[in-house]
């Protein structure tokens, strides 16, 4: 490793989680592929996650690992010249992605790894992807793949604790629970101390005010005709200025301490409840690492190629519940493949694809984790399932025959149960489905099985979130504070009152070349209106909805966007009309979160009953100075926490986004001052992204730098003509490089 390479030990704990993050897109990419080897937007995602591995294995000196992502990158390229992506090139490809994962992970935790013990197995991997034809079998002198065994990746081999490694100690999820209930009120509190170092300063003030007058009577007693009584009136005021002076001098030193102690305990409490938060919450993506590999190799055990779709896959679950659902959700994953899923000879009998879907959707519900689990195979057999039932003498021929299908289904769950006679090493033990109940009653969630004639076994999981954590939209209604779901928000903005029109008593504007209905929030909520004083020519509009249910939510004010902690309404209060949860800002504030597809039925039965209302427009209030705040764009994690690092270290308030379109998302709802982007990126490249912004009338002005690999004349022109202010290349990336260019465009951190 080139220790001039290595600016910060931690760059190697990045790569391992871009190894990470970057081998899922690769997994899903090439078993993509394999079923659709055109696939043009899947082959430029993989040869993308190649590139930045390369990129980032370059950054911190694995040479095996820029060796390896290489190799691959050259064999994605040729697919995307014409050459047709075989099985033994999805195979050799996943190998290097298994590679590469070892080297971000090293047996033994050595970083030396691949440049000692793996080099053989480097070369092998590199080697193949090098020489492997364009038949469906591996290339001379290498033996075939074994197929894989039908279960989930094994874990990585313990490695022993030392005093250079991070431990980890498992905690209670009710402890867990009461440091973050506790964190939480710790940082409310702090801000308590604000208002108290306000008042002392109004005291400092008052007393200075004191000593002036104090030295105005002063003058006044010297100019005095002298006396008995003048004198002793001067020698008491002398005595009172003294007091007085020794009295400023302690107030003003304990003042200091006191804001340097409320800076201090502010910081610690928010750092306190952000370290509680993210202990607690995961993506549920973490549970589902090698599902989609299980999926694909268990279909090719059993001869029934079959593959996983992921819907919702970054959905936030808490920690223990993620734990939990691993083993219930791989066994109902293998039981949709083994039960559900046909052969192919039978799927194309059907007309159906050869290759079946499981599908595994997430999403968050009113505070609660949906999660279901179903298959587009030919479901149960009822009458099957009946023999069953009476062959194990769990009801008699009458009573089964008089089931229902719901009834027969819920037989499935029984302890034991098992519609096979026989006990392979997929299934017929009895022992999967009364596992996956049982863990579902245990976390007090609900289990529901249902089945369409004709179509796959449908699970669906409902599991409650103690804490869950949710991106919205924060705004205020009759001065107080809402907050949107933000993926359930189509657009927000300000609309002027003249593009506002009127239609038979409705309110509308046009969005998008298409009327959108214009209610107040106010309104839906039942909350008074604000002061027609203060109504301005813009107003805030939200814009939810879907397909032909669009409407748009007049609000005061935008609050900026947000990361809530969501906590369910006590059960005691019902369902809350419009309303999913509550939650608090970090400075305590209280915030209602709104159940969107509750809101527009308010709205349909508003404009039902014709009862809209016009909208009216709070004042907005006035922003107070901040930091220069800067977005950094990168598709690389790597890239991104070390242009994070610099900047914030120098005073700048950072923000990131993941590629060019979360990028334009987040420019749309935070002021920025300055953007720095990336040029390979998915979804939307920098290039675009830079077009956008100079399309923007209220974006225009925004400075802009691109940073990218790629720096060759063309490509820095091509940069500057989409209407970048500044072009750095990475391969001459210089800490000092970047952060004179930062101050050149927007100034030092502070204004």
């Amino acid at each position: 490793m080139n220790p001039e390479q290595l600016r910060d030990a931690s760059l190697l704990e990045l790569f391992a989680l871009e190894a990470d993050a970057q081998a899922e897109v690769l997994n899903a990419g090439l078993l993509a592929l394999e079923r659709n080897p055109a696939a043009a937007e899947q082959l430029e995602a993989c040869m993308r996650a190649a590139h930045s591995l390369k990129g980032a294995a370059r950054i911190v000196g694995l040479d095996g690992g820029v060796r390896v992502a290489h190799a691959m990158e050259d064999c994605l390229v040729a697919a995307q010249g014409g050459m047709p992506l075989t099985a033994a090139h999805i195979d050799a490809l996943l190998q290097g992605t298994d590679l590469l994962l070892r080297i971000g992970h090293p047996p033994g935790g050595d970083p030396g790894w691949a440049e000692h013990a793996g080099r053989a197995e480097i070369d092998a991997v590199v080697h193949r992807l090098g020489t492997v034809d364009g038949g469906a079998g591996a290339p001379v002198g290498l033996a075939p793949p074994a197929p894989a065994a039908p279960s989930l990746p094994e874990p990585a081999p313990a490695i022993p604790a030392d005093d250079t490694q991070e431990r980890m100690l498992r905690v209670n999820a009710d402890a867990l629970d009461q440091l973050l209930a506790l964190s939480g009120e710790a940082m409310v509190e702090s801000h308590w101390l604000r208002p108290f170092g306000a008042s002392l300063q109004k005291a400092r003030r008052q007393q200075a005010r004191a000593l002036r007058a104090a030295d105005a009577l002063q003058e006044a007693l010297q100019d005095a005709p002298d006396g008995n009584a003048g004198a002793a009136a001067y020698t008491a005021l002398a005595e009172l200025r003294q007091l007085l002076d020794e009295g400023h001098d302690q107030l003003a030193a304990r003042l200091e301490e006191f804001e340097q102690y409320d800076h201090r305990a502010t910081r610690l409490a928010r750092r306190l409840y952000d370290s509680a938060l993210a202990s607690r919450m995961r993506p549920l993506a973490d549970a589902l690492t090698g599902y989609a590999r299980m999926v694909r190799d268990l279909g090719r055990t059993l001869g029934k190629p079959a593959h996983l779709a992921l819907i919702g896959a970054g959905t936030q679950v808490d920690r223990d519940i993620l734990e939990a659902l691993d083993a219930p959700l791989a066994h109902l994953l293998r039981n949709a493949v083994d039960h559900g899923i046909e052969p192919p000879e039978v799927r194309a009998a059907q007309g159906k694809p050869a290759e079946g879907r499981v599908t595994l959707q997430a999403r968050h519900n009113a505070g609660r984790l949906v999660i279901e689990i179903f298959d587009d195979g030919a479901g149960v057999d009822l009458d099957a399932l009946r023999r069953a039932i009476v062959r194990r003498r769990l009801a008699s021929e009458e009573t089964a025959a008089r089931l229902s299908q719901a009834e027969l289904l819920d037989f499935l769950l029984l302890p034991g149960f098992s519609m096979r006679d026989t006990v392979s090493e997929v299934s017929g033990r009895g022992v999967g489905l009364d596992a996956v109940q049982e863990m579902v009653r245990r976390v007090r969630g609900s289990l529901r099985l249902t089945q369409q004639p004709g179509q796959g076994l449908h699970f669906r999981l409902e599991l409650p979130l103690t804490l869950s954590v949710v991106r919205t939209l924060l705004v205020e209604v009759a001065g107080e504070a809402y907050a949107f779901p933000l993926g359930r928000v189509l657009r927000a903005a300000a609309v002027a009152r003249s593009e506002i029109e009127q239609t038979e008593g409705h309110q509308h504007f046009r969005h998008e070349g298409r009327a959108i209905g214009l209610v107040s929030a106010t309104q839906v909520l039942q909350r008074p209106e604000a002061d027609a004083a203060n109504v301005r020519e813009q107003v805030p509009v939200v814009v939810i909805g879907e397909a032909e249910r669009i409407y748009g939510i007049a609000v005061d004010r935008m609050l900026g966007e947000r990361l809530l902690v969501v906590q369910p309404l006590p059960a005691a209060l019902g369902k809350v009309r419009d309303i999913a949860a509550g939650s608090l800002t970090d400075d305590g504030t209280p915030v209602l979160i709104f159940d969107v597809e509750d809101m527009i039925r308010s709205v349909e039965k508003l404009v039902s009953e014709g009862r809209i209302e016009g909208v009216r427009q709070a004042a907005v209030a006035s922003v107070q100075a901040r930091a220069r705040r800067v977005l950094v764009v990168d598709d690389s994690l790597t890239v991104r926490e070390l242009q994070r690092k610099l900047l914030a270290g120098r005073g700048y308030d950072v923000a990131v986004a993941v590629d060019g379109m979360d990028g334009w998302n987040v420019l749309r709802a935070e002021p920025f001052d300055l953007v720095i982007t990336d040029i390979d990126m998915p979804r939307m490249d920098g290039i675009e992204l830079v077009r956008r912004i100079r399309q923007d009338a209220a974006l225009r002005q925004l400075p802009v730098m691109v940073v990218s690999y790629k720096d060759r004349e063309q490509d820095r022109q091509r940069g500057l003509e989409a209407g970048a202010d500044y072009y750095l290349a990475k391969g001459s990336f210089h800490d000092a490089a970047l952060l004179d260019a930062v101050q050149d465009l927007i100034g030092e951190a502070r204004p």
